[in-house]
């Protein structure tokens, strides 16, 4: 569906969000306004945008908030916007992972619908207390694995769905960058001083940072749930305390009576990468393969035929793909968008929860469960890796 203007969702009130964490000079607290802007289904009405009063004043006067709405605490934040008449409906947390748990959980048990940047949190322990809090609670838990809104992966997965592969026998997962091939965590460069710190991050580096989002893409398009897996993790950078390279071989559940093996291998020590995201399934009848680079396109190869190039709202795109495109194939669509589509399909299930309708079934997002599905993978690939690769059963 190509979108012109506002769409009709968002022609009602638009939802009222909040946001914790991204304050001045955070990258994806950017990414995330502008993929809430993008559609024109939410407004940005109160942050608690940093924990430093000062900066988070500061921040909220660049993004036009009300003063009265800038918090420096996102517990004082929860509490007051749940008493007041026009507070918040959603928050974006894009905070590290550490402060995911306990923001979360202030939110959620106010009823405040929450959307979540990934993984779901530091620890596996918090991980099953904030699935608990989400299963508790009537609001909605939705978490950005982006990369799902992808028109041509949901192509991707609607073409496996459909049988047009056959029985899936492989999938292959990548994700390889190289901003951490040097010790830039030392300089005080932001980005790279949490993300490489356990306290903050967790216990994975690279795994947990962007490979957790190769597999999730790979089981998303796939349609496989995990068995077992062995890893092989590496700190290749003198000093850090995280992986920052990671080959993982998978096993995956049986499905229809075939059994499918997987691959994933994610790294941020790969000169001459940035964010090369990658996923290949193969069946019994056929392959696909999807890379980031070129997200609006989808090679299909029947088995014994011709490689065929599918477009983005192209010939050959299906409905799924084609109801989260919105411009003619052509002009190419890319990450704001992607990450924008996870965001109008939350307003979806959030407008329908406001009218006390049913969600229709076709608005798809990543839940609180595929949350917990990325924590039980990091923690099996550290189990396993520490233990020089041993099958871990999940």
């Amino acid at each position: 569906m190509a979108i012109e203007g506002r769409s009709t969702e968002s022609r009602q009130k638009r939802i009222r969000l909040g946001m914790v964490g991204g304050g001045s000079g955070a990258f994806i607290g950017a990414v995330h306004r502008i993929a809430a802007r993008l559609d024109d289904h939410y407004e940005l009405v109160a942050g608690a945008l940093s924990s430093t009063p000062e900066k988070a004043q500061a921040s909220g006067r660049e993004l036009g908030l009300d003063p009265k709405r800038v918090y420096s605490d996102f517990k004082e934040m929860a509490i007051r916007e749940a008493k007041l008449k026009d507070g918040i409906e959603a928050v974006a947390i894009v905070t590290p992972n550490h402060v995911h748990y306990a923001a979360a959980k202030e939110f959620l048990k106010r009823g405040i619908h929450v959307i979540c940047d990934k993984p779901l949190t530091s620890t596996l322990a918090d991980a099953k207390k904030l699935k608990k809090a989400a299963d508790e609670s009537d609001a909605l838990f939705v978490l950005t694995h982006n990369y799902t809104g992808y028109p041509m992966v949901r192509q991707a997965r609607e073409m496996v769905a459909n049988g047009d592969i056959g029985a899936v026998r492989l999938v292959q997962m990548e994700y390889p960058q190289d901003w951490l091939t040097e010790n830039i965590e030392e300089s005080g460069q932001k980005q790279a001083a949490w993300r490489t710190d356990p306290a903050r991050s967790g216990a994975g580096g690279s795994t947990g940072d962007i490979g957790t989002h190769a597999y999730n893409l790979g089981c998303f398009v796939s349609g496989l749930e995990l068995e077992e897996l062995s890893a092989d993790l590496d700190s290749f950078v003198g000093g850090r305390q995280l992986d920052d390279n990671a080959h993982v071989m998978m096993r995956f559940k049986a499905k229809h009576g075939a059994r499918a093996k997987g691959m994933l291998w994610c790294s941020q020590v790969a000169p001459g990468h940035e964010n090369g995201l990658m996923v290949r399934v193969y069946g019994t009848k056929g392959g696909l393969e999807w890379t980031q680079k070129d997200p609006n396109y989808l090679w299909y190869t029947p088995f014994g035929e011709p490689k065929r190039l599918l477009t983005r709202a192209g010939a050959g795109a299906g409905p799924a793909a084609a109801r989260v495109s919105r411009v003619p194939s052509g002009h190419p669509e890319g990450y704001l968008e992607g990450f924008a589509n996870i965001y109008s399909e939350a307003a979806r299930a959030i407008f329908a929860k406001r009218n006390g309708e049913k969600v229709d079934a076709a608005v798809t997002y990543p839940t609180i469960d595929d949350g917990m599905k990325g924590m039980v993978f990091v923690d099996a690939c550290v189990q396993s890796s520490k233990r020089n690769g041993t099958w871990i059963k999940v």
